[in-house]
């Protein structure tokens, strides 16, 4: 019972951690190409402006 609680506790915090570092990189201009559909050859600049 405790291992099971403890392991959930692990991966609540890892996936805590992932989407806090994915808020952080969205507001800091960091997103990358991934929120263009389809890549950034069609990206018109809406997707991350600058």
């Amino acid at each position: 019972m405790l291992a099971t609680v403890l392991i959930t506790l692990v991966l609540v915090a890892l996936m805590a951690a992932v989407i806090a570092r994915e808020i952080y990189n969205r507001k800091h201009g960091k997103g990358g190409c991934s929120g263009c559909s389809g890549g950034c050859s069609s990206c018109s600049g809406n997707c991350h402006p600058k």
